[in-house]
C-alpha cells in the first residue's frame, strides 16, 4: 500500500510517500503545469491512500483521484496544523506531517469533504432563495 502526504497549493504539490510493502520512501514536487500530476499518481501501483488539506482549489485534484481509483482523505487544515510543534510553514514538512499522521492513524478528516466550493455554492443557493422570498 503506498501513503500519500500531500501539500496542495494552486501550482505545485509536495508529497511524501512511503511504500509499505517495500519500505521505499519518496519526497518530491510535482508542478501543475502539464500532465506530470496525473502521470504521477497513474503511475502508483496497487492500492493507496492520499491524504491533504482542505483548501479552495482541491476540487480538480480530488475529482483526478476519484478517476484514478485512488483513496482521498480530506484533513481539517486547523487540526493538521495543531499537530506540528514548528510554527514556520514549509512544504515538505507539511507533507511529511500529513503522511505521518495517515501512517500513524491519527488524520483529522474533515467531515464536510466538498471544500470551500460546495460550501460556497450552498451559500448562494441561501441568498438567491432569500432574495426570491423578499421580492413577493
Amino acid at each position: 500500500m503506498k501513503i500519500v502526504g500531500c501539500d496542495l497549493h494552486a501550482r505545485q504539490q509536495t508529497i511524501a510517500m512511503v511504500d509499505t510493502e517495500t519500505g521505499e520512501f519518496t519526497e518530491k514536487t510535482l508542478s501543475h503545469e502539464g500532465n506530470a500530476v496525473r502521470a504521477f499518481y497513474a503511475a502508483l501501483k496497487g492500492p493507496g491512500v492520499v491524504g491533504i488539506e482542505a483548501t479552495g482549489s482541491m476540487q480538480w485534484f480530488l475529482e483526478l483521484l476519484e478517476e484514478l481509483g485512488i483513496q482521498c482523505r480530506v484533513g481539517h487544515p486547523a487540526k493538521i496544523r495543531a499537530k506540528e510543534t514548528r510554527k514556520q510553514k514549509h512544504d515538505r514538512r507539511d507533507a511529511r506531517l500529513i503522511w505521518e499522521l495517515l501512517k500513524n492513524r491519527n488524520y483529522a478528516q474533515n467531515p464536510n469533504r466538498g471544500g470551500a466550493r460546495t460550501r460556497r455554492n450552498l451559500a448562494l443557493r441561501l441568498v438567491t432563495s432569500v432574495m426570491m422570498l423578499c421580492r413577493h
